[in-house]
């Protein structure tokens, strides 16, 4: 199922749908360009034909600029990653990306969704906290950055039911 955003941009309109296998050098390319330690073109490869495992990719015409993935374990959902192609924040379309991903995991049972977010990472967590999630623990030092440096990580937790 594909979700079109009423949004129009110069690339066309923005639609969330199900990633699939030949994303996953796209999601991987996106991934390293958001993260420190960035996900390999084999590890979406392997996410993308797990059973529980949700992945949505936001194309914007015909280019792919955002994802989000989720593991799911029974009535619970982790959020592993979700992204947007730098060019592209602030316009509104992670807070999308993020609602229509968090249906979809309510539409398959998810009654509870975790998800570990950099302390120091303002805009993700005015994201996470616009979306209802609440802070329910804190990892010291869980974030091993390139320089050596180790910064703690927030667990925050939204009720889906």
């Amino acid at each position: 199922m594909m979700t079109w955003l009423s949004e129009w941009w110069d690339g066309g309109t923005a639609v969330i749908e199900p990633a699939i296998p030949r994303d996953a050098a796209r999601l991987a390319q996106l991934h390293s360009a958001s993260f420190h330690r960035g996900w390999g073109e084999g590890e979406f490869e392997v996410m993308l034909t797990e059973r529980n495992t949700l992945v949505h990719r936001l194309r914007l015409g015909r280019k792919i600029i955002g994802f989000a993935v989720s593991r799911m374990a029974a009535d619970e959902a982790e959020l592993l990653s979700i992204a947007i192609d730098a060019t592209q924040r602030g316009r509104g379309l992670s807070r999308n990306l993020l609602l229509t991903h968090l249906g979809h995991l309510a539409g398959r049972g998810a009654r509870k969704v975790f998800l570990e977010v950099e302390e120091n990472n303002q805009p993700a967590r005015r994201l996470y906290a616009w979306a209802g999630f609440e802070v329910v623990g804190r990892r010291e030092r869980y974030y091993q950055q390139p320089g050596g440096e180790q910064l703690n990580a927030l667990l925050m937790r939204r009720d889906l039911s």
